[in-house]
């Protein structure tokens, strides 16, 4: 018998849902990342665009169940594949490593208050991590006065 996929052992589309919508969420919290970072544009969209925070979870949901293995297809991960991919997305909002890693840390403690298991929660950190370079492509590229 074949080992269960990660979206399989992660407990499917509903499960992986409540976990993203506990995530985005607690990212708007942040205080690295959300309504009071030092990053004046994180500031501004966890401020100004909440409106828009449906569709990212509904997003990041169906981003989680592709690389899962889920049976879902998610093809804007691909570097300027589209102006919706990661790396277009994230450009203007010129996010740091350290503001990276902050988030992959908030993921961190989704996860566990989740009571996800080790194994699954490292697959789903690495398959974050993998994504750094695309989301901190504007703030690498860009200038680096205004913060």
């Amino acid at each position: 018998m074949a080992e269960a996929s990660l979206y399989e052992r992660l407990g499917g589309v509903f499960a992986i849902a409540a976990v993203v919508d506990h995530f985005s969420d607690a990212v708007v919290q942040n205080p690295m990342v959300g309504q009071r970072s030092d990053n004046p544009a994180l500031r501004e969209w966890h401020t100004k665009n909440l409106g828009r925070l449906p569709g990212l979870k509904f997003m990041r949901t169906l981003w989680v169940c592709a690389v899962a293995g889920g049976p879902f297809e998610d093809s804007a991960t691909k570097p300027g594949s589209t102006p919706i991919g990661l790396e277009e997305a994230h450009r203007d909002l010129r996010i740091s490593p350290e503001e990276f890693d902050e988030v992959a840390a908030e993921l961190g403690r989704t996860l566990d208050a989740f009571q996800i298991p080790q194994p699954e929660k490292e697959q789903v950190l690495a398959a974050f991590a993998a994504h750094k370079g695309e989301v901190i492509a504007g703030y690498v590229a860009g200038p680096k006065t205004g913060r």
